[in-house]
Parts: C-alpha cells; structure tokens; sequence
C-alpha cells in the first residue's frame, strides 16, 4: 500500500509533545518495515519545516529536517514535486470543490498528487481528504 504523509504526520512524527506521537510513530514505522512506499510532497514539507521550527526546539526541528532529507535520499520516502501540470490541477480542483472551503490548497495539491500515484492511504488527522469522496483511507484510525 502507498502511504502520503502529510503536514499533521510529519509533526505529530516528531515532536513528542502531539497527542497522538505513540500512535503516528509506530504506524509510520509499521509502514516502512513492511517496505511501503511512503511519498511525501515539497509543499507539505513547507508546512511541516515552518511548524516544526516554530513549535519545537531549533535543534528538534533541524534533526526532523535532516531525517526526512536522508529519508528521500536513501529512497525511504519520494518526494512529490508540485509542477505546473499539478498547480493547475490543483487550481482546478479548488474551483470544482467550491462547497469545501476549509480544504487548504496544500491538501489540494495532495489530493492531486494521490490521484496521480494511485496512492490509497494519508497521515493525517485532516478529515478534508475524505469530503472529496474519492477513497482515502486515513491513518491512524
């Protein structure tokens, strides 16, 4: 199963202090050593960098930025760059879903991208990924 990892994932992954850090860390770890294809994407980790730096000790959030780096260079987790194909997508998608206002661009862009990589399953507690109605499994449950 292809796993995204979003925003909410990421920080609840590494700062201890989230509610749900037990829960997040051992399905992430349950993912990759069963060999799960984990994607992440370059505006998710905008989100995650900026909170991680704003909510966590300097060298907590530098650690997580350096563990996610050497994630996708030992090809543990792809990451999912938002082209112009994809942003005028996502554009799209916005319009299209013009009652959903609280679905954030960036979750659009995922959207997007899950769409395209066929990927089943996100991390993340944001129930936005479900309202589209196109078969998301959210995790943890």
């Amino acid at each position: 199963m292809k796993l995204l990892i979003d925003t909410w994932g990421w920080v609840s992954l590494y700062n201890k202090r989230e509610k749900r850090h037990k829960e997040v860390k051992d399905c992430y770890h349950d993912f990759r050593s069963q060999g799960e294809i984990l994607y992440t994407t370059d505006y998710i980790l905008d989100e995650t960098f900026t909170l991680l730096f704003r909510r966590t000790p300097f060298e907590l959030a530098a650690e997580a930025m350096e563990k996610i780096d050497e994630s996708i260079k030992n090809d543990y987790l792809f990451l999912e760059r938002i082209n112009l194909d994809r942003f005028e997508e996502a554009k799209r998608l916005r319009l299209k879903y013009r009652d959903k206002p609280l679905i954030s661009f960036t979750d659009i862009t995922s959207i997007v991208v899950m769409s395209e990589e066929k990927i089943e399953a996100i991390l993340t507690e944001d129930v936005h990924f479900t309202y589209v109605e196109l078969g998301f499994q959210r995790l943890p449950q």
